[in-house]
């Protein structure tokens, strides 16, 4: 697992929070490496030094930080080497979803400033996430910076995790901009029956109104990614989901059917949520099939190589961010393992993931 949160000691710790990306030379924004001491790396950025441990095996040089001089902590806002950098926007949200990864919570730090500021300083042709909470209960203040961002930085591409439960039909023109153009929107979608996917999201009506948004999210252009996570509450309904899909929503752009991790709120709900597919193919082999059959465009997340069939595998994703990406000992021969998503470092074995017979 890659720790995104660092341990740094500074010359004055009174400094208000700031980004800045680390490097070895003298730039605007950045913080210069100027020495090393015992396994630190010390940098300079202005008139305040600071240094930083060495994680093991990575390159700090490249990155952007968020840097807070109060709490003694640099955290890594974006990675030069990863392709998985997400900008936490908000911990509020207007749902409560059964297995939220990251529970929300009722305050609100702003800090639309220091994102757009990073991203200003991300590397070359990369895509920068957006998730929360809920994103789009700032919805001005989102737009807004990605309208500056991409004008600024034409080689960016955006991922915004939402409940699309915001959009109006007073944005498609808004919307129909070039730069929104480069923005891929995932949209959660748990059942084709309002009653289900409103007990999996804890909100009433919230089936209703993603009925009517993702029109007008198709109408402005923009490029949905569908999210389905599987639980025992919809996994057997999955190809009625699909045939919904299909005839409902054949203007999405992907639809990601995805494995459930247990963190958050499924962490304690186990039991209770998680589904073995590799038990019972049947549901999610119909998916695909319906799904193909009308040329939707179908991708399978948080799926190891290993817990589905050959007929399947084409349509595994390595989805699992490197940071908490893992791989149990048990998979060290696996001559599939450079291919394969792997498991979320909070599974320490295959059998902590319960994946049954596949095996």
């Amino acid at each position: 697992m890659i720790d995104l949160s660092l341990y740094a000691e500074f010359s004055d710790t009174s400094r208000s929070p700031f980004i800045a990306k680390l490097g070895d030379v003298f730039e605007r924004d950045t913080a210069t490496l100027i020495g090393e001491i015992e396994n630190n790396l010390v940098f300079q950025f202005d008139d305040l030094t600071f240094q930083i441990q060495i994680p093991e095996g990575q390159d700090l040089l490249g990155d952007v930080m968020f840097v807070e001089p109060e709490f003694n902590r640099v955290s890594r806002w974006i990675r030069k080497t990863s392709s998985h950098n997400t900008l936490l926007v908000t911990e509020r949200c207007d749902q409560l979803c059964i297995m939220c990864s990251q529970p929300p919570k009722k305050t609100h730090i702003d800090t639309f400033e220091h994102m757009e500021k990073a991203c200003l300083l991300a590397p070359q042709n990369i895509i920068i996430g957006f998730s929360g909470g809920e994103p789009l209960l700032y919805k001005e203040q989102l737009f807004s910076l990605i309208e500056r961002v991409g004008q600024l930085r034409p080689d960016l591409k955006f991922h915004v995790l939402t409940n699309a439960q915001h959009f109006e039909s007073t944005d498609i023109d808004r919307l129909r901009a070039d730069v929104f153009k480069r923005v891929l929107w995932g949209v959660p979608l748990y059942s084709a029956q309002p009653l289900i996917h409103d007990q999996i999201v804890k909100k009433i009506g919230a089936f209703e109104t993603l009925m009517s948004t993702l029109p007008i999210m198709a109408r402005s252009g923009l490029q949905i990614e569908l999210r389905t996570v599987i639980l025992q509450q919809n996994y057997s309904g999955l190809s009625d989901l699909s045939k919904f899909v299909a005839r409902k929503l054949p203007f999405i752009s992907v639809w990601a059917i995805m494995q459930l991790e247990r963190i958050g709120f499924a962490k304690n709900r186990w039991k209770q949520q998680f589904v073995d597919h590799s038990s019972d193919l049947t549901p999610l082999r119909h998916a695909v099939s319906t799904a193909k059959a009308q040329n939707l465009n179908v991708s399978l997340f948080n799926i190891p190589y290993c817990t589905v069939t050959p007929n399947l595998r084409s349509y595994l994703s390595q989805s699992i961010s490197d940071w908490k990406q893992s791989f149990p000992d048990d998979c060290n021969d696996c001559r599939a393992k450079h291919i394969c998503t792997g498991f979320f470092e909070w599974h320490s074995t295959l059998e902590d993931f319960a994946l049954g017979g596949a095996l």
